[in-house]
């Protein structure tokens, strides 16, 4: 048995169990890390098959920088309370199931199909002539840090106002009771002087 079946099973088994621990967890912030655990077994599995770029790219952006953003909004916003199950939408669910049941066929009907379904003719040739040299990752280096550079940085600038912004709001939300609440500490603090 080689290293890499045996790093694969482990990752195969920790991904999995995360994914299923995240169904099962009640706390959000518990949820949140469990889901950075598989992202990490989904990176490994990538360096597993050869696309560094890929396994990079799903450390750096995934577990890192939208999972640590999802982190901190899910800490500040306090979602420790018991969430109400009330479904505000009639219909919601089962609009979520049939359209859930509809992507998983379409997954399954693209992996069937594999490459040909998107390169007419030849696929393995295909996607021979798009990884020639220089390659993918220097096509999309040079794509995202040439053309779309602006927008990339517009991006970032926007998820730091975000960030700034539930910060904002959530200091707003518990820097003072809400008004019932003072009258009540109000009544209770003049109780306790009567005494």
């Amino acid at each position: 048995m080689s290293v890499d079946v045996i790093v694969f099973g482990v990752m195969f088994v920790m991904t999995l169990g995360a994914g299923l621990a995240m169904l099962f967890a009640r706390n959000a912030v518990h949820v949140a890390l469990l889901l950075v655990l598989s992202q990490v077994g989904l990176a490994v599995a990538f360096l597993l098959q050869g696309a560094f770029f890929v396994a990079a790219i799903q450390i750096i952006i995934y577990a890192g920088a939208i999972m640590v953003l999802f982190l901190f909004v899910v800490m500040l916003l306090g979602v420790d309370r018991r969430e109400v199950l009330d479904e505000p939408l009639r219909g919601q669910r089962p609009l979520a199931i049939g359209l859930g049941a509809l992507l998983t066929a379409q997954v399954l009907y693209v992996a069937w199909r594999g490459v040909d379904l998107a390169f007419a003719g030849d696929g393995e040739a295909a996607i021979q002539e798009i990884n020639a040299e220089p390659g993918n990752v220097l096509g999309i280096a040079r794509v995202l840090f040439g053309r779309y550079l602006l927008p990339f940085e517009v991006t970032s600038v926007l998820l730091i106002v975000a960030v700034v912004g539930v910060m904002v709001l959530a200091r707003r939300m518990i820097s003072g009771p809400p008004k019932a609440d003072a009258d009540v500490q109000r009544a209770e603090t003049e109780e306790e002087v009567a005494v």
